[in-house]
């Protein structure tokens, strides 16, 4: 089964030319949770029309609406491991 997570990112980063905030770069909606980005997960929803619907709601709400183009969503496949390897953990100011 597929289903369809849906994310956005506040951003809080001053990367990118003259210290702006980086929303969207070539890769997609940028995220640096070391910089203070907060990422939330709205929901993980059974269609991409429920995904793209929820998006459309929450773009009228405070806070989404000010960054209306910092949503991502996945397509992932139920019962399918995502993260196979280990982390480690990396000291603040390191």
């Amino acid at each position: 089964m597929i289903v369809y997570p849906l994310w956005h990112v506040g951003h809080q980063n001053q990367a990118g030319d003259a210290g702006s905030t980086v929303h969207v770069d070539e890769s997609g909606v940028f995220c640096e949770e070391a910089d203070g980005d907060d990422v939330k997960l709205l929901g993980i929803y059974s269609t991409l029309e429920r995904a793209e619907g929820r998006m459309r709601q929450a773009r009228l709400l405070p806070g989404f609406r000010d960054e209306p183009e910092c949503f991502h969503f996945d397509v992932c496949e139920l019962d399918e491991d995502q993260w196979t390897e280990g982390f480690v953990r990396v000291p603040p100011g390191e």
